[in-house]
């Protein structure tokens, strides 16, 4: 298998350079201690809600906003 990926990239052009790079890449970003889990929620639910936040402080707030 590894022989075709390699023919393979002889044929597409993918130089050795390259490919150093690449497992280069993976060495550095493959870490198991990075914990991506918090990252399966999308960033609009993980963000806290700030609007409500300044609006509620407005109302308890004894200044008039008008």
């Amino acid at each position: 298998m590894k022989q075709l990926q390699k023919w393979f990239d002889m044929m597409a052009g993918i130089s050795q350079d390259e490919q150093q790079r690449l497992a280069m890449a993976h060495a550095i970003f493959n870490d198991s201690e990075m914990d991506f889990s918090p990252l399966h929620t999308p960033a609009c639910w993980r963000r806290q809600p700030q609007i409500r936040q300044l609006a509620q402080r407005k109302l308890n707030s004894p200044r008039d906003y008008a």
